[in-house]
């Protein structure tokens, strides 16, 4: 049996189908610097949101096993589509923590809903599969769910098109369904949307609380790690390594708009 002492030292591993899950790793650097953290985007099977459950549930099984073999003391599943399919047969076959971004996001959004409207924006897969509504309604049945899928998000933050015109036209389109609604509360339901914070808090009100699911994962990694008594005892800075299992066009420069820093040590993995 491993020492408490050397499990402490384990990294933090976290898994995604691309690169946006870098919003949930740069929430937990923020959070916890002192932790070690490896992140794998699976970039040459991307995007998770088209493929059948089935696969998505092979794939995430694929992208575990290559962390687990880095001795990560715990996996946060960083993809919408595999939080809501995977997660649970992922916490049945390791001993290791593992959860996802769509318990911790829901779970805020019950707890800050004053009037109980709430609203859900992500890709067209995650909002079609309703596993926020289905996550939400474990903590409230009370709740009023809006949910719109706002699936150009993704390529505006991946282009860096955080706060011009264009984005700002199109978040007022996909959001004036939202804004009749009166929710109070919106969960931005997918890794890329934090980077268009800015622009989708100026159309939907400054008085609408956004839930960021990769802020309020990198709160749960940190109660379950204290829970465990496996928070690093270190002083200095953690160390982070990043593996993609194909180098897209532009990984480079994408990757460090979505952590906010430049990235060194990233390596190609290989899954089996």
């Amino acid at each position: 049996m491993l020492q408490k002492k050397n499990l402490r030292s384990r990294p933090i591993g976290i898994f995604d189908s691309g690169i946006g899950g870098l919003t949930v790793a740069k929430a937990v650097f923020n959070l916890l610097p002192n932790e070690d953290v490896i992140y794998l985007g699976d970039t040459a099977r991307l995007p998770y949101g088209t493929k059948s459950k089935e696969t998505v549930i092979l794939y995430s099984i694929e992208c575990m096993k290559f962390l687990l073999s880095k001795k990560v003391k715990m996996v946060v599943v960083a993809c919408n589509t595999a939080s809501s399919v995977a997660v649970n047969f992922l916490s049945k076959i390791t001993k290791v923590p593992v959860i996802g971004v769509i318990s911790p996001g829901s779970k805020t959004a019950v707890k800050s809903t004053n009037n109980k409207k709430v609203g859900v924006i992500g890709t067209y897969g995650t909002i079609k599969s309703k596993s926020y509504n289905k996550e939400i309604r474990k903590y409230s049945k009370d709740v009023i769910i809006f949910s719109q899928p706002c699936s150009l998000f993704v390529q505006l933050a991946e282009d860096g098109w955080t706060e011009n015109r264009i984005t700002y036209l199109t978040a007022s389109e996909y959001l004036k369904e939202l804004k009749k609604r009166k929710i109070d509360t919106l969960i931005l339901g997918c890794t890329h949307y934090p980077i268009l914070k800015k622009t989708i808090s100026k159309v939907i009100g400054k008085n609408i609380k956004l839930i960021d699911s990769g802020e309020e994962t990198a709160k749960e990694v940190k109660i379950i790690l204290e829970e465990r008594n496996l928070l690093s005892k270190r002083k200095k800075k953690g160390n982070h390594r990043f593996f993609v299992t194909d180098f897209p066009n532009n990984f480079k420069s994408i990757s460090e708009r979505f952590l906010g820093k430049k990235i060194n040590n990233v390596k190609k993995a290989k899954l089996t």
